[in-house]
């Protein structure tokens, strides 16, 4: 695309046409029910970097589904409004509220186009261009009149631009705001909330356990990546339940891994399979199967649970590797096979996939100190096993 070919565009519509090209490409594939609408509107880069994929935000979906099917909903940080969308089919009624007013006009295009249609019905979204505390206080307290479903995206970056790590640094401030949510709900209205995969988890419910309500978590990973951790809570319930966890992968949904806390805190897992210390040291652990929780698993903290659940030995307390004797081919997770343990490059290999977990040396270290190159089928596993440093060649199995 060449500016000399469209003489009759200002640079305004110019680079207005340039932002709709790369913001359908580089969405398409995250999109593609936007993709698909003719005449929708893309944002600049940046917001559409941030925005939610369709995937998670069908995930949210689904987390909310059955809340109120003609009640309201509230997201009270819309920006590109993928989370808004594809909440409001569950509602009669959406307010969408945004701050940035190029954002607010895009989404009063996008949501107004008549090919949008949920079911039978238009989608109602009303969009508000102002902050989440200016939308809050004004509206009126009516009881049993509020929202059936409150959804914030607080956004993790200070006014200087650098990254926050707690969720009472976000804005807006949701620890400050809950108490004024809770009183915008409908008797058994809930709030969801979308955090940082940076936040600690633990530290985010005990900001938020001040209210009294419960609050279970989801770590939410597309392909082993954790993209979105998710509290939900709803009003009326009791905190005696805090702790619900789910972790999940959307791509591969079947291997769902749910546990409390408190499940966690009371597991003991067997360290260090005694089939690893046969024979001569470790020269026992050729022939066992060596397994790496997911993504979202990791993420969640179930480190103890998930080798009590799966018949697993830990490798070490801080090494989050597993093994087993016999192969467990639902685990949700990496599997390798462990071919022999090694100190030395003793086995002709030129080309691996190298990785570390817990391990004194980096993968480029450890690649240097083998003599290897990146490629092939083998693994090169450098852990601690019982506070060893200890390298598997192994072969993947899953």
């Amino acid at each position: 695309m060449q500016r000399s070919k469209y003489p009759h565009l200002s640079d305004d519509e110019w680079r207005w046409m340039l932002q709709q090209v790369e913001g359908r490409e580089r969405t398409a594939d995250k999109l593609p029910t936007f993709a698909a609408i003719d005449d929708w509107w893309y944002p600049v880069r940046l917001s559409c970097e941030q925005c939610s994929s369709e995937l998670t935000a069908k995930y949210k979906s689904q987390m909310v589904h059955g809340t109120c099917p003609n009640g309201k909903c509230l997201d009270l940080t819309g920006g590109y409004g993928v989370d808004t969308y594809f909440l409001s089919e569950l509602f009669t009624h959406t307010d969408y509220v945004e701050q940035d007013a190029e954002l607010c006009r895009i989404a009063e295009h996008n949501f107004g186009l008549q090919s949008l249609v949920v079911g039978h019905s238009s989608l109602d979204i009303s969009v508000h261009n102002t902050t989440a505390e200016d939308f809050l206080s004004s509206l009126s307290r009516e009881a049993g009149r509020g929202y059936d479903l409150i959804y914030l995206d607080p956004a993790r970056r200070d006014s200087h631009g650098g990254k926050v790590f707690r969720l009472g640094d976000c804005t807006p401030n949701v620890v400050e705001l809950l108490p004024t949510l809770l009183s915008h709900l409908t008797d058994s209205g809930r709030i969801l909330l979308k955090l940082s995969p940076m936040l600690d988890l633990t530290q985010a419910v005990k900001e938020l356990s001040a209210a009294s309500i419960q609050w279970s978590v989801y770590v939410v990973a597309i392909k082993n990546e954790v993209k979105e951790v998710l509290l939900l809570s709803t009003k009326g319930q009791s905190t005696k339940d805090n702790g619900n966890i789910t972790a999940i992968d959307l791509a591969k949904p079947e291997q769902v891994f749910r546990f409390t806390r408190e499940e966690e805190s009371n597991s003991v897992s067997g360290l260090t399979a005694p089939a690893v210390y046969q024979c001569n040291g470790l020269s026992g652990a050729a022939g066992l199967f060596l397994y790496e929780p997911n993504a979202a698993i990791l993420k969640a903290g179930a480190y103890k649970l998930v080798a009590r659940r799966f018949g697993l030995h830990k490798l070490d307390v801080n090494t989050h590797l597993y093994v087993s004797d016999t192969l467990v081919s639902d685990f949700p997770g990496r599997v390798w096979q462990i071919k022999e343990h090694i100190q030395h490059n003793t086995s002709n290999i030129t080309h691996a996939n190298v990785l570390v977990r817990n391990y004194p040396l980096t993968p480029e270290q450890l690649k240097k100190k083998l003599h290897l190159r990146d490629g092939g089928t083998a693994y090169i596993i450098g852990c601690r096993v019982a506070g060893k440093p200890t390298i598997f060649l192994a072969e993947r199995v899953k």
